[in-house]
């Protein structure tokens, strides 16, 4: 029982995060699926908002792009559809969670969470934009980036996200421990 109690105690940072985190799956769920998904408003307009941040990157480049509400073309050939899926929303609701899971002071996650779902909707919109290339310069890869190459790079912007926050957002949490035959304090 006492070993229990330790590991319990020795891991309380790791448990803490670990319901934190398991809390706010469970709003967003409830939140997301019967109030925003039925809604609508939300998917729609962020996935209109990413085809038109795609078509506006790739509009120098390709005076023929088009954007269509949800779909972006480059040609009429070549052209994405986006998806409630891909509009990114799942993957800035999971950087919220962890940002607010972690330790931290709410000044600066009131500062990171913005800043980090700007860099969240950036890397899509620029997936987004590699995939139209993909579709109109080698359409045969187009699946095999979509659905490894792109997202894989999505969600490593993420964890480097929280990588960064883990280092900033505590101030004073990253003490060095005491040198080695040092007395401890009392």
């Amino acid at each position: 029982m006492d070993a229990a109690r330790d590991i319990l105690r020795s891991n309380r940072t790791l448990y803490l995060f670990l319901g934190k985190m398991v809390a706010a799956y469970a709003v967003w769920f409830v939140l997301y699926d019967l109030w925003l998904l039925p809604d609508g408003r939300l998917d729609t307009w962020l996935s209109t908002s990413v085809a038109s941040w795609t078509g506006s990157l790739l509009a120098p480049f390709y005076d023929t792009t088009v954007v269509d509400g949800r779909t972006v073309w480059i040609s009429r050939e070549a052209g994405i559809y986006i998806e409630n899926g891909c509009n990114g929303l799942s993957a800035l609701s999971l950087f919220v969670g962890f940002i607010v899971a972690y330790p931290g002071t709410w000044a600066r996650r009131a500062l990171f969470i913005p800043l980090g779902l700007l860099a969240i909707v950036a890397t899509n919109v620029i997936r987004c934009a590699i995939l139209l290339l993909v579709s109109h310069h080698a359409p045969s890869l187009f699946d095999s980036v979509h659905g490894f190459h792109a997202l894989f790079v999505f969600y490593v912007v993420i964890f480097l996200l929280w990588v960064a926050w883990a280092h900033w957002g505590e101030p004073g949490s990253r003490e060095e421990p005491p040198a080695a035959g040092a007395e401890p304090a009392l």
